[in-house]
Order: structure tokens, then sequence, then C-alpha cells
């Protein structure tokens, strides 16, 4: 569920196991759609004498304390189904009962019926959400039918297209008329994720101006339902990728949260390089607060670096210091750590600093980043090629 870093890297081809499949259930019915005032001061006593009285010493106003930020959102995507409600207390059992506070979970993008809501499992999701306060459902919402199955970009731009003009208005409004009828609606809604890559056909690229109208329109047609109270979460691919994810930003009014999926890639990139590339961490964290949004990591974990403990212990600082809404770890291999048992450097430092009672440990000093690649010249092999290759290939040039 990554887009296309391009250079001397790669990329995560499709989703991870267990993507929702087909559910030919059918939809349910669903019906049409002063200020407070000073209290006025106590009349005083007659003054004995002609001698002015004394005034009253002031009274200290005791001054409120700022009300803390709340923690951030903690959880991870386990599986779509309602396995990954029931993994969530594993979960949380692995990290010493450490409370697991976001779902997150993904709807088809098969086709248009699965878009709008009809998988029976939606209903698990919203149980698990209403059990507990506190508790926050978020959605990934796939903009157009046949989500991989790399359509052409003609036919992207014209499916853009419609959908900036209203045609497809009706699938996203019977998917809010669903999510406020199951009692989730407040969840966040990670609208056309990685829209600045490749992979999906909700992809940004063949018409930013169409795109960027389609996905203001999804948000206002959904929470104009009754009832809706959704957020809207805009969450491109960290970096550059195929469009620089600036170009695709919808919009103030429509946008609730900056999102960004940042995997460990591509090979050889170190932390500093993914605070610092063009579109990275730091992009997002200086975009988002000059728009007045919150931010957020709906994927993040390891990848092309392998079993990499201080990638694991720089992006947890990195989330320390820029705290999200809510983050949720992609948890299967090659990304995770509680279901991916060939992370265990990395599993150490992500369970000492999330587990009950737990924090961030020391650095080790013995342990190194990955160092980037050196003397290496990327080769061009063609677009198609590079995106089943994962990136460029870099040759050494001084054996």
């Amino acid at each position: 569920m990554t887009g296309n870093h391009r250079g001397c890297g790669a990329r995560r081809n499709g989703a991870p196991p267990g993507r929702p499949a087909a559910d030919p259930s059918p939809l349910p019915a669903f019906p049409p759609f002063p200020s407070p005032t000073l209290p006025r001061p106590a009349p005083s006593p007659p003054a004995a004498s002609t001698a002015p009285a004394p005034s009253p010493a002031p009274t200290a106003t005791p001054t409120a304390s700022p009300a803390p930020a709340p923690a951030p959102g903690f959880g991870a995507y386990l599986h779509y189904s309602p396995r990954g409600i029931t993994d969530m207390a594993a979960f949380s059992r692995w990290l010493g009962g450490r409370e697991v506070t976001v779902g997150h979970t993904y709807l088809p993008g098969d086709v248009w019926q699965n878009i709008e809501g009809a998988p029976a499992w939606l209903a698990d999701w919203a149980a698990w959400y209403k059990a507990e306060p506190g508790r926050t459902l978020v959605l990934n919402v796939p903009m157009l039918e046949r989500t991989e199955a790399r359509v052409p970009d003609a036919m992207v731009a014209r499916e853009l297209r419609r959908g900036a003009a209203g045609v497809y208005d009706g699938h996203f409004e019977r998917l809010a008329r669903r999510l406020v009828g199951l009692g989730v609606k407040d969840a966040v809604l990670v609208v056309g994720w990685e829209m600045n890559g490749t992979t999906y056909t909700h992809r940004c690229g063949p018409d930013p101006r169409a795109w960027r109208t389609y996905w203001a329109r999804i948000a206002r047609v959904m929470n104009g339902v009754e009832g809706a109270g959704f957020r809207f979460d805009f969450t491109p691919t960290r970096g550059r990728d195929a469009t620089p994810w600036t170009e695709c930003y919808p919009g103030d009014d429509v946008v609730d949260i900056v999102g960004m999926d940042s995997y460990d890639q591509p090979y050889g990139t170190d932390f500093d390089r993914q605070i610092s590339e063009p579109y990275g961490l730091q992009a997002q964290v200086d975009f988002a607060a000059k728009h007045g949004k919150a931010i957020s990591y709906p994927e993040w974990g390891l990848f092309k670096n392998g079993d990499n403990a201080e990638y694991m212990r720089r992006m947890i600082r990195w989330m320390d210091a820029h705290p999200p809404l809510y983050q949720t770890i992609s948890d299967y291999c090659p990304h995770g750590v509680w279901q991916c048992r060939m992370n265990q450097r990395a599993t150490a430092v992500y369970r000492q600093a999330f587990k009950a009672g737990g924090g961030l440990p020391a650095e080790d000093a013995g342990e190194k980043e990955q160092a980037p690649m050196r003397d290496c010249r990327p080769v061009r092999l063609g677009g198609w090629l590079e995106e089943r290759l994962g990136g460029r290939l870099c040759v050494r040039f001084n054996w």
C-alpha cells in the first residue's frame, strides 16, 4: 500500500496479506436523506468616619493550567477483517496491556458496491469502536473501483473528471449513510491514499486538478449526510514519488489531517534523508503547521533496509517530537514487529518503547543505521520494469 520511490531505491508493491475480497452481501436500506456575566459587587457598609476606608487587598485569581495535549492515538494495522479486531487484544497483551485506541481497516476497491460499504465486517469494526470511549476508527476509502487494476493514465484522467463532475456522488453518500447507521459518524477516512504514486487507480498524476476537485467533493458529500462528522485524512506516501503531493492537496476547507505513509525505503536511505528529502517528513510537518492541520502516520514500518533497529528508534523519536493525531504501524512482513519474526532487533525497540510502562531505550552505540550505498549509479530501465523491480537498479562503478 505504498507508492513508488524513484531514484537509487525501491518501493513496496501491492497490498498487505489478507486484502479485502469482494463481498456480495447487499447494503441495508437507509431512509432518504449567551455569554455569562460577572456578578455585581456587594454594596459597601457605611463608613465609620470621614476618613477614606482602606482599599481591600486584591485577591489573586488562580490561573487555570492548560489542559495537557491528548496522547496520540495508538494502534496497528493487523488485518482488514474481524481477525484484525481479535488480534488487537493479543497485540495489547504482547505490549503488557498497553491500550490500543485506534482500529485501522480498508474498504475493498474492486467494485463500487464494496466502496459503498457493503462488507458485513464493517459492523464488527463499528462494534469495537463503540465498546469503549476514546477509540478511533480509521478507514481507508478508495476513490475509484478497480483500485489496483493498472488502469492506464488516460482512463484514470477520464474517471477523475467524471468524479469531479459529480457522477460518483451517490456511491459516497451511500457509504456515509452506512457508517452513520453503524454509529461511526466521526470515523477518520483516509480517502485516495498514496495518490502521489503510481500503484492505485485513484492516483493524482493523470489530472491533479480533477483529483483535487473530486476529493473535495467526496468530503462534502459524505459530511452532508445527516448526522455525519467524518474527519478526512489526506495521506500521500513520503517523498517526491511520481507527483509532488502538494499538487494534489484539495484545500483546507475539506482536509482535517495531513497524513503520510512512511516506510524505511529506498535501500540505503538513512533517516536523516527521510526527514530532509523533498516532500519528506519535515515537509509534512511544516505543511501541516502552515495549514493548521494535525498530522498522522496511517502506515509506517520497516522495509528495504531490513531489520533496522535504528530506523525504528528514530521514527519513534520523530513521532515523540512531532506528535501525530494517531499512528498505526503496518504489522505484517516485511514491515511489522508482532506478526513478523524476521525483525527481531527492531521489534525489541518497538516493544520497549510502546509497552505499558515502557519507554524508548537508550541508543545502542554498537548499532548503526544502514549507510547509503556509495559509488552507485542508477540505471534507467523504463517505467514498467522499474516499478516491477521496486525502483532503479544501482550499479557500482568503482569495481
